[in-house]
């Protein structure tokens, strides 16, 4: 049995939370194996982090945030970072998983979220330019990332539900290092990151658990879950 934890706070309201344990189910069956999704509230999350994550095979930190505890998530996100469990952030989990890069391995401890914090000096996470809620997007992935192999295409059209993306004056900080950006929109601002050696370790600002909702396998969910079998 393959261990999905759902790093987020349940809302059914939500359309991605309703999407992504679909997704996961949809995977396992493709891929032959069984797997379950467990939702993993962000305060649960903030102390004895290593104990309460070390029988998951793998960590999905979901969309609808500001979190309850955005520390947890931090502290989850930073967990599947640093012992190499495959991950996956879509929308605000993609946000989350660039401010705890930012902190912990840039060392802009200040890096933060301007939705949780609209007075912070280092607002790497900032208002979009253009709000993307309920729309399609065209997303053009960076030739030879393991993205592009994942879906087979250079060109992809996903779902949004997200005000909030990298803020542009902050996205020099990805051209090099382990995070860099392997997918932009049509301004090429930021939409997918990917961690280099690391076994998988994906971060999407589109949500593309969403095809779930309509039957359809997302290949972001195959992969991940084929990483963590």
């Amino acid at each position: 049995m393959i261990r999905v934890g759902l790093i987020g706070d349940y809302n059914p309201e939500v359309p991605a939370h309703i999407a992504i344990p679909r997704a996961i189910a949809l995977a396992a069956q493709d891929l032959e194996c069984d797997a379950e999704a467990i939702w993993l509230p962000t305060p649960s999350l903030e102390n004895d982090t290593e104990q309460l994550l070390a029988d998951y095979n793998a960590l999905w930190c979901v969309p609808a945030s500001p979190y309850r505890s955005m520390e947890g998530a931090l502290r989850a996100i930073r967990f599947a970072r640093e012992h190499s469990i495959p991950f996956l952030g879509s929308c605000g989990g993609s946000q989350h998983a660039i401010i705890e890069y930012a902190r912990n391995v840039l060392g802009l401890e200040q890096a933060d979220h301007a939705e949780s914090n609209a007075e912070t000096s280092l607002p790497i996470i900032a208002s979009l330019s253009c709000s993307l809620v309920e729309v399609q997007g065209t997303v053009y992935l960076k030739a030879g990332s393991r993205v592009a192999t994942i879906y087979g295409k250079s060109e992809i059209v996903e779902m949004y539900h997200c005000r909030f993306g990298l803020n542009p004056e902050y996205q020099s900080l990805f051209d090099q290092g382990a995070l860099h950006i392997t997918g932009v929109d049509d301004n090429g601002e930021a939409r997918v990151f990917e961690l280099e050696g690391h076994p998988f370790f994906m971060a999407t600002l589109f949500q593309p658990e969403r095809m779930a909702l309509k039957g359809v396998m997302p290949p972001l969910a195959r992969a991940f879950l084929q990483a963590a079998r």
